[in-house]
């Protein structure tokens, strides 16, 4: 089969590799399509902890093809998104509920072989069914607006409050669904005229280029900031679009080690909460159901679909204006 391996920093590839063997516990996953995540470029450059080599790929859909010793179900045949995090359960930060904190955390895609492949295994009880209708190109963002939920769990958004949207990629116009479908009012800020249309499309209320045009449309700011571009500067022009008294999520991904200057007596004399994001905890099955059900419109994210031979070059490269997510399809 095809894969496509972490091997070191700047060193991705495609190789051939024997089909895996589920063990006991696990499934054998045919995959049917992959995203490509800002992760995993962090993961190409070095940014983010990983344990190469391993093939890369969290955001993953497919059909259970094989069962390790001791697994019943899911059934033969059925689609799957995977839910890519592995908590150990026993850690004090699992007994208090937050899995996503797991001191022993295993991530598919990360710290095991992922889904860029033509077949992954994977633990039976991290593969959720998907109806069998369901478009897999679709299956495979329920990983990242499971993320996404998260983020908008923790900022909580009510009807007719406004909420805006730090960035245009694809954590971006899942954000900015949610927060709509909260009932708020949303604001998406990209500078990429694209992804301004597209977020009016999906029923964002407005956008802007830039901070100074975001303020000069809501002069008093929102009552919450969701940042989803992962990026210093968004992070930086976070407090000063929120109104006093309102609240940040910071959902996007820096790269490890990198700084950002905020100013805490601002926070503190405007009581601005700041709240960080991370994973997915209990999530995924929301996110599956609300993507199988239609109420998160994920096909006009679609910007470009390739095969795994072409993944090493997507993934090295920056996303190319105006792109929110490509699909690897593998085989």
């Amino acid at each position: 089969m095809q894969a496509t391996r972490l091997f070191g920093i700047g060193d991705t590839r495609t190789v051939t590799l024997e089909r895996p063997e589920p063990g006991p516990g696990e499934v054998l996953v045919r995959v049917e399509a992959a995203g490509i995540c800002g992760t995993d470029r962090h993961l190409h450059k070095g940014e983010f902890p990983s344990a190469p080599p391993l093939t890369l790929g969290h955001e993953f859909c497919g059909v259970i093809d094989a069962h390790g010793p001791g697994v019943v179900a899911p059934a033969l045949g059925t689609r799957i998104t995977c839910d890519p995090n592995i908590a150990c359960g026993t850690c004090p930060q699992c007994l208090r509920g937050r899995v996503n904190l797991c001191q022993s955390l295993v991530a598919i895609g990360v710290h095991r072989d992922g889904g860029f492949a033509d077949y992954a295994v994977i633990p039976a009880h991290r593969a959720l069914p998907l109806p069998a209708s369901l478009d897999p190109r679709y299956g495979a963002f329920c990983e990242p607006l499971a993320c996404c939920l998260h983020g908008v769990d923790l900022g909580a958004p009510i009807p007719g409050e406004r909420v805006i949207v730090l960035g245009g990629g694809v954590i971006g116009m899942l954000t900015a669904q949610l927060a709509r479908l909260a009932g708020a009012e949303v604001m998406l800020l990209t500078r990429q005229r694209e992804k301004r249309d597209l977020a009016l499309a999906l029923g964002a209320s407005t956008t802007a280029a830039s901070p100074e045009e975001a303020l000069a449309l809501w002069p008093g700011g929102a009552d919450l900031v969701i940042e989803c571009a992962g990026v210093a500067e968004t992070v930086a022009a976070a407090p000063a679009l929120t109104r006093t008294g309102g609240r940040i999520v910071i959902q996007g991904v820096l790269a490890q080690g990198e700084r950002v200057e905020i100013e805490p007596f601002d926070l503190l004399f405007r009581e601005i909460q700041m709240h960080f994001a991370f994973l997915n905890p209990f999530t995924q099955g929301r996110a599956a159901a609300m993507i199988a059900e239609g109420r998160i419109l994920v096909a006009p994210l679609i910007s470009r679909t390739i095969s795994l031979a072409e993944a090493p070059e997507a993934i090295s490269n920056p996303p190319r204006p105006g792109e929110v997510k490509v699909l690897i399809l593998p085989g």
